[in-house]
């Protein structure tokens, strides 16, 4: 069933590949802006918890078993935590990951990361497809579980982290993540008592408004830590405040338009941003094409969503039209390949591992629905240029809409992310990091079985 949709997905957009490519020469046209309202702040605390998320599938919540490998290795700053949206009615797994370096935990600023399409419920996820808990969080050479990635011919990867806390929302699928005018039931989750929302999606409030306020006074403990002969290495701490004000945001494919629009709508909010592989624009002929495209996959439509593809809502919720709220925001990162087969997608990479049916995958539809993404990027390019909006652009000659060149991104964004973070954290270089741009790039510490490429 899978395998059928991404067929679709990539025969329909082979429709919108000539508009795609005429989009980066053509002026870009902009619709009159259509006030609509902001969303509405969080009436009730949301609240947070340490337990394990109520209420969610077995085949949504397969990344657990992520975080418990990682915890059996060590890592004590990998955990889940639960928040209940009042705005939603509805209880949202988040992954946490603090910085290693139980020093940099008190008051740390966060960085919010959001997953692509299947918002993390599937396989496509940061956890599984990247190295984010070590890249981002720390892996100073002390791990002792990393056969795996030496058996695929990586070396041992050294990070310090980028000294921040990472959250990351585990639902979502299809959504988005902004308030919706209409509800679809099977995308709404269930509230409290495991009964169903009976509330319109609200993601944007929820991650805005309610998160926000309530990480930024949630506490957790530190356990005592031993080594493998019992010895204590790090004392057990009493709770503290994990979070700062300070904040970043960044997503992939759907989410690289998410990201945009959180910072157009909330000016000031973050101190960086980054868009990997996104479509700026949702209400063009090309955009809201992808839009809908991705929102068919979970069996939505615009009309659930903004109510339209050219309503007061969808327009408010095009980053393209709305570039010019970006002016002010500082440390902006946005990222595209061209959709040529480049060096994660052949069956050589260590990526595809000589996975024939996932090269073949990447190289056809993933190239596709990059070069869609191309072209909403070199628009967006064009419209933040002619408004002297200063942007870190990284547009890659190959590379298609796959998890390797994401997990370049982020070694791409980290100094613009770090500089807006302001933690001073070092970048690894090419010695300490076998995914660095010298030594060819990214692979993943991912479980190969589990691949999957699109986001």
């Amino acid at each position: 069933m899978k395998r059928t949709i991404f067929r679709a997905t990539a025969a329909s957009l082979a429709v919108l590949a000539p508009v795609s490519a005429a989009a980066v020469v053509a002026p870009a046209s902009i619709a009159q802006e259509a006030p609509a309202p902001a969303p509405a702040a969080a009436e009730h605390d949301t609240v947070l918890s340490e337990q394990a998320t109520p209420f969610q599938p077995e085949s949504k919540t397969a990344w657990r078993s992520i975080i418990k490998d990682y915890n059996n290795a060590g890592y004590d700053n990998v955990r889940e935590i639960s928040a209940y949206s009042e705005a939603m009615n509805r209880y949202v797994p988040l992954v946490l990951i603090q910085p290693l370096d139980r020093e940099k935990r008190v008051n740390a600023p966060t960085l919010y990361l959001l997953n692509g399409a299947d918002g993390g419920e599937g396989r496509a996820n940061w956890l599984a497809q990247t190295d984010i808990i070590e890249f981002y969080g720390g892996n100073e050479g002390k791990r002792t579980d990393q056969k795996k990635s030496v058996q695929q011919g990586y070396s041992e990867m050294t990070s310090p982290g980028i000294g921040a806390n990472v959250v990351i929302p585990m639902a979502g699928a299809f959504s988005y993540y902004t308030d919706w005018e209409n509800q679809n039931v099977n995308l709404q989750g269930k509230g409290k008592g495991g009964t169903p929302s009976g509330k319109k999606q609200a993601w944007e409030t929820f991650m805005t408004k309610e998160l926000p306020a309530a990480l930024e006074s949630f506490q957790v403990a530190d356990v005592e830590k031993k080594d493998k002969d019992g010895k204590v290495i790090a004392p057990a701490r009493a709770p503290y405040n994990i979070a700062n004000g300070t904040k970043a945001i960044a997503g992939m494919s759907m989410t690289g338009t998410t990201s945009l629009l959180y910072a157009e709508h909330n000016p000031g909010m973050y101190s960086a941003v980054g868009s990997f592989s996104g479509c700026a624009e949702t209400t063009s002929p090309l955009g809201s094409s992808f839009v809908n495209i991705t929102l068919n996959r979970g069996g939505a439509n615009m009309n659930q969503m903004w109510g339209g593809t050219n309503t007061p809502t969808a327009r408010y919720n095009d980053a393209l039209h709305n570039a010019r709220k970006l002016k002010g925001q500082e440390n902006i990162y946005v990222s595209n390949g061209s959709g040529l087969a480049g060096k994660h997608d052949l069956p050589t990479s260590k990526r595809v591992n000589g996975n024939l049916s996932a090269a073949g995958t990447v190289i056809v539809e993933g190239g596709v629905i990059e070069v869609a993404t191309n072209g909403c990027t070199h628009q967006l390019r064009n419209r933040t240029q002619s408004l002297n909006i200063p942007v870190t652009y990284k547009l890659r000659p190959q590379g298609t809409h796959q998890w390797g060149y994401w997990q370049d991104d982020t070694r791409d964004f980290w100094p613009v992310l770090v500089k807006g973070l302001d933690t001073g954290a070092v970048q690894p270089g090419a010695a300490q990091d076998p995914h660095h741009a010298a030594n060819g790039g990214s692979g993943s510490s991912a479980d190969m079985s589990s691949f999957n490429p699109l986001g």
